[in-house]
Order: structure tokens, then sequence, then C-alpha cells
């Protein structure tokens, strides 16, 4: 009995020590973090140059003062060039595509020179109050969303409208491409004067019929900017008013993985790496946070917004 008794307790020991360091290893961790941004916003990567974009308001949001920037920095945070770019508004969504990159800027969407850091195009979204996010689908249609008018615009074959107006979007932020439908989160509302907040959730979008669907139950999970996507159907997405990223399954249902300061905005996940970049709008930082050991056997990402 007595040795029965202290197996049983030798066991329990053991597989205590195991689940506490599971535990420990799955929790995520701060890697690195880049300081001295001024509201940064979105962030991109750039495998050519192994550079990333990071855009930043510098300033009032919407506001049309030419405080905003484009800094490049390394993979590792180390700031290379603060304004890269300069001279822009009050930037946010970034998206890359054959050696462009595509930038949100209240109601323009920049289309910049990546090699060269020289201004394309700036196409005019006539009536939009402000584009948030940008997406490009495999056929090269870049999708922004206007998160205030509850409208998603489309640049196709050097065209750039409205393409899906519908209150359902509830203040669309981020947004990305699968297949054929656009994922969308979405901000709802803030708490303010005279409103209440509104948490909100992940929509899919129908790219032939624009028939808007809720994710999986349709669960409000709250004020929602950054969107990416996992393996199984699951997302990852920050809680801009609240401060956190969440792991959204198929279902809709929420799990917090970190608890975040306030202005938590549009991430980009790297999946080799099992590392998210989230700017933090609020802190001027830019934060690198390791989900889980990467497999030493796999090659560092390529992943664009």
């Amino acid at each position: 009995m007595v040795c029965e008794s202290l197996t049983h307790t030798i066991l329990g020991l053991v597989l205590t020590t195991l689940l506490g360091s599971a535990a420990a290893a799955a929790e995520p961790k701060l890697i690195w973090e880049a300081k001295g941004l001024a509201q940064p916003e979105s962030v991109v990567y750039d495998p050519i140059t192994d550079v990333l974009y990071v855009s930043n308001i510098n300033g009032t949001v919407m506001q049309k003062d030419g405080n905003g920037f484009i800094a490049r920095l390394k993979p590792d945070g180390t700031i290379l060039e603060r304004q890269w770019i300069k001279g822009l508004n009050a930037p946010t969504g970034l998206a890359m595509r054959d050696r462009k990159l595509y930038v949100a800027d209240v109601d323009e969407l920049i289309e910049i020179n990546a090699a060269s850091g020289h201004i394309n195009k700036r196409y005019k979204a006539k009536g939009a109050i402000f584009l948030n996010d940008v997406a490009i689908g495999n056929d090269g249609t870049i999708y922004v969303s206007d998160t205030p008018m509850n409208t998603i615009w489309r640049l196709k074959d050097g065209t750039f409208e409205p393409w899906l107006t519908n209150d359902n979007l509830n203040h669309p932020n981020g947004v990305i491409v699968q297949g054929d439908k656009l994922i969308v989160a979405s901000f709802g509302t803030m708490p303010s004067q005279g409103q209440k907040q509104e948490p909100a959730g992940l929509l899919t979008v129908n790219l032939e019929d624009q028939t808007i669907t809720p994710l999986g139950k349709g669960n409000a999970i709250g004020n929602l900017d950054g969107l990416a996507p996992l393996d199984h159907g699951a997302y990852l997405v920050t809680d801009w008013a609240a401060g956190a990223l969440y792991r959204v399954d198929p279902k809709g249902k929420a799990s917090e993985l970190i608890d975040l300061n306030q202005g938590s905005a549009d991430l980009n996940y790297f999946p080799n790496k099992k590392t998210v970049l989230i700017p933090m709008m609020l802190d001027n930082t830019l934060a690198a946070y390791r989900l889980s050991e990467p497999d030493s056997k796999t090659r560092p990402s390529s992943k664009s917004k």
C-alpha cells in the first residue's frame, strides 16, 4: 500500500511538472519591441528585400495634415529608415504585390514602387471618409475597407470604386481575401457621448454575389482591427479598444491569447516562425510575439499581407 501510494504521488508530481512545462512553453512571448514610431497602424513584410514596412499616422486619424509616413525596419525590429516615405496624411492599411506597396490614406489608395520608394499612382476615393485596411486577391484585385461608411472599395483593371455598401458590414476594418471570400473583421462601435459600445465579430463576403454571412455563430468579440488567417479555418484578430489578441475558431468563438494595451492595430502573422507583429498605435511601438516555438525545419515566412 505504501509503495502504491508513493508511486501515485510520484506520478502526480511528474504529470504536474509536465503540464506546467507545456503551459509555460505555450505562453506567448514578447521577443522584441521597436520603439520610436508615431502611431503605427499596419505592418507588412517584403520578402525580396527582407524588410518590414510600417505605416505611421503621426497625427489625428482621418486628418489631411501631411504628417504621415512609412517606416522601414529589419525583421528584428531595428529601424532602418524612420521616414522612408513621408508627406502622407494618416496612412493605415498596407499590402504588397509585384514590388508595389499599397497604402490606404484617408480617401486615397496610394501605390508605391517598393524598389525606388517613389509614388506611382494615387487612386482617389471620392466620398470616402476613412480608408482603413487593404487586401489583395490572387487575381490582383484590391479591396479596401472604408470603416465609417460601411463600404468596401475595389481596385480592378485600373478603376477604383465602391464595390459594396451595406450596414451589415458593421464598420468593416481588417480584411483578407481567402479563395472566393472576403473575410472582414468588423469594428462595431466604440463608446462615446450619446452612444454605447457595440462589439462586433468576423464576417465573410462572397466575392461573386456579395452575400454577407457571419463567421460561425456570429459571436460579438470586440472592436476588431487586425486580421490574419490560421490553419483549419481559424483566425488571429486584434481588439483595438480593449487591447487584446484573440484566436477565433471556425465557429466564431474567441479565446484571448495576449492581454495588450489599448490601440492594438493591424497585425501581420508569420506562420513558419509562429510570430505575430502587432502595431501598438497608442504606445508608438511595434511588438513581436512568438505564439509557440517554431519548427526548426521550416523556412522563414515570406507572407505578405
